[in-house]
């Protein structure tokens, strides 16, 4: 969410973000919500001038009763009683517009970095750069749910029947296999100075509003019925949640934590979700990184933070590549986000397995996240990023991994995760 005074003193601004977002339907908005601030702000000012008048005029009654000097008292006191009436409605004024206000403040999405590309979608997304080098083996890759089956490692028909479509048992060496790659990521960002955590799996509607955009909530979650909780789809949400409503001592940053969760997601109009496999699900486990910090300090650990999702799959022997996300791409509480993608052998392309994310202060005003500075009290800044999400990245782990027989090599970096085993060996 944007600073009302900064909206207010940049109009122009705003609204240049709003056609760089592809959002022209919003620009109107920017010129209500500054009227409806300043007849807000007005009826604070005339509401604070009658609290302090009252404090007079009850002292000048009481004189005036000392006196003896009741008619004049009385007169004060039916100004008293005009003067409570005015304002009990100015409150309700108050209330009602500051509600409005807020209403339109959290539609206006943050200000893009000067950085960010000018692009209507992900169509116009921008390559960075590639790590190692995409191969494509002289044998066909069977499709990922193909190499599971042949070792026993998936069965989609059964979890249709428990849970319905976009639900999977993982099963043998294939569940160990995804165990491992958690297991794995968990290590790999403690020993990069993060401190590991298990969140909360559920949140309540004031966290979730203080992390996403609505139309992101209406997409993703899951609400608990009767009650005030809904299902994490990622770990960030809880992660950032935590630090709601707290002053954070500047000495104390940053924050830099690496969660473990289930995740859940609606996935409600999703596209190219395919038929049958772990692409795009309900239900995956994930590795997250969160970061907490100085504003100065916001963009030094945006590059940090996707650098660690590379060198993990780097690790791997998977190739990556990062995009930067465009203007419209973005989603509204971004200031500028990077996909990390992996190489598939059997599509030869790209695909996604990660996104970094550096929010600026947007969520920290919302969740009232603040940071007692030398100079006084300010918005920290927050970033998130994937460590890993299996099991998409199963994918491309397999199909990069994969050999001739059928056989599957564990990196080396694995193998104490998954007993010592240098290579699965397929049952089929």
């Amino acid at each position: 969410m944007l600073d009302m005074k900064f909206v207010r003193e940049n109009p122009d601004i705003v609204k240049q973000n709003l056609r760089n977002k592809f959002q022209e339907e919003k620009l109107p908005l920017v010129d209500e919500v500054i009227e409806l601030d300043s007849r807000s702000r007005a009826a604070k000012q005339e509401a604070d001038s009658l609290r302090a008048g009252r404090n007079t005029i009850s002292k000048q009654i009481g004189a005036l009763m000392g006196q003896g000097k009741k008619e004049e008292a009385e007169e004060l006191k039916k100004q008293v009683s005009a003067n409570a009436a005015r304002l009990a409605e100015l409150e309700e004024q108050e209330n009602e517009l500051a509600d409005k206000v807020t209403k339109i403040m959290m539609t206006l999405p943050n200000i893009i970095d000067p950085s960010v590309p000018i692009g209507k979608d992900d169509s116009e997304n921008v390559e960075v750069t590639k790590y190692g080098d995409p191969v494509v083996p002289d044998f066909e890759i069977p499709y990922h749910t193909e190499i599971m089956e042949r070792f026993d490692g998936i069965d989609l028909d059964a979890a249709g029947r428990v849970a319905g479509n976009g639900f999977y048992y993982l099963m043998g060496d294939i569940a160990r296999l995804h165990s491992a790659v958690i297991s794995y990521a968990r290590d790999f960002m403690i020993d990069r100075g993060f401190t590991y955590c298990v969140p909360p799996f559920m949140i309540r509607s004031n966290v979730v509003t203080g992390v996403m955009s609505f139309a992101e909530m209406d997409a993703m979650m899951y609400k608990i019925e009767g009650e005030d909780l809904y299902l994490i789809g990622t770990s960030e949400h809880s992660m950032i949640g935590k630090f709601i409503n707290t002053i954070i001592e500047e000495e104390e940053l940053p924050k830099t934590l690496t969660s473990y969760s289930p995740c859940f997601r609606k996935e409600k109009g999703a596209h190219g979700i395919e038929e049958r496999g772990v692409y795009r699900i309900h239900q995956f486990e994930k590795q997250e990184m969160i970061v907490v910090c100085k504003p100065e300090d916001s963009p030094m650990w945006f590059d940090k933070l996707w650098q660690n999702t590379v060198d993990l799959f780097r690790s791997m022997d998977i190739p990556v590549r990062t995009l930067e996300c465009c203007s419209g791409d973005l989603a509204d509480l971004k200031v500028k986000s990077y996909d990390v993608e992996a190489w598939s052998p059997r599509q030869k392309k790209y695909f996604e397995v990660g996104s970094c994310s550096n929010l600026g202060d947007a969520q920290a005003r919302r969740l009232k996240i603040r940071v007692n500075g030398k100079d006084g009290k300010y918005f920290a800044h927050t970033l998130n990023n994937t460590v890993v999400a299996p099991p998409r990245m199963l994918i491309a782990f397999l199909e990069n991994n994969l050999n001739a027989d059928g056989s599957v090599n564990i990196p080396e970096v694995l193998r104490p995760y998954m007993g010592g085993i240098e290579k699965l060996v397929p049952k089929k």
